[in-house]
């Protein structure tokens, strides 16, 4: 698997340079770049690698066939079992997570912003995977915006600890926060998934990284997960 961070692509200004997001403003043919040079860095083809569009929600979209490789379906999630296929996931402070159960040959990605942590969409993947046949899974969280940089109003850490109690947070000025990516490795724990690698890198504070509530116009970043073999780790 492989987290991406912001450099080494052809984007420029804001979106420098290694911007993986449409419809974030940038050159559609810049981010064309960037993907295939991505796929060439994890020597996949471009064509090979699923990008869904991400609208906050808990659907898992499940690449079958080569012909599910692709970047219309909305989803917050992807699963398969195929090998030499990508599936990608892009954020800018939301937690990226991938999934995999390597004696099965199942593996998955996740993106999981405060509602798509509060409406499960880890845990919704997770199921879907295991009702695909996958058995022991582990979980890898990327970089995501941190609790003291997360500051939210009263009410909205009070909705997200009515659902997820260890998500109540104070920021870094003393007021409501929300720890989104603890909130998301709590639900995968719970829901019997091993945390095999949890980053504490934070996207607002780490310029190598984007960050829309430090830019709000900038870039997207993307865990990608994919395996060589049926028993290959991603």
């Amino acid at each position: 698997m492989a987290f991406t961070d912001r450099w080494g692509g052809y984007s420029s200004g804001r979106f420098s340079s290694l911007n993986l997001g449409r419809s974030v403003g940038d050159d559609d043919t810049l981010v064309d770049a960037n993907r295939s040079a991505l796929a060439a860095a994890l020597s996949l083809s471009a064509d090979k690698i699923s990008f869904v569009s991400q609208v906050h929600g808990t659907d898992v979209h499940h690449v079958q066939t080569e012909g599910d490789v692709a970047e219309g379906p909305q989803a917050d999630a992807q699963i398969t079992s195929l090998a030499g296929i990508g599936l990608a996931v892009l954020t800018a402070d939301c937690v990226p997570v991938a999934l995999a159960a390597p004696d099965t040959g199942h593996i998955g990605v996740v993106h999981a912003g405060r509602r798509g942590m509060l409406d499960g969409v880890a845990v919704r993947a997770v199921e879907e995977m295991r009702e695909a046949g996958a058995r022991s899974i582990f979980a890898y969280i990327g970089p995501s915006i941190c609790p003291r940089c997360y500051e939210v109003p009263d009410r909205m850490r009070a909705e997200a600890m009515e659902v997820c109690p260890v998500a109540g947070a104070v920021s870094a000025a003393g007021t409501a926060a929300i720890d989104v990516a603890g909130g998301v490795a709590h639900q995968l724990v719970q829901a019997g998934v091993e945390i095999a690698e949890f980053s504490r890198t934070c996207t607002y504070e780490a310029s190598e990284l984007y960050s829309y509530r430090r830019e709000q116009t900038t870039g997207r970043m993307a865990v990608v997960a994919w395996f060589e073999s049926r028993r290959d780790t991603p």
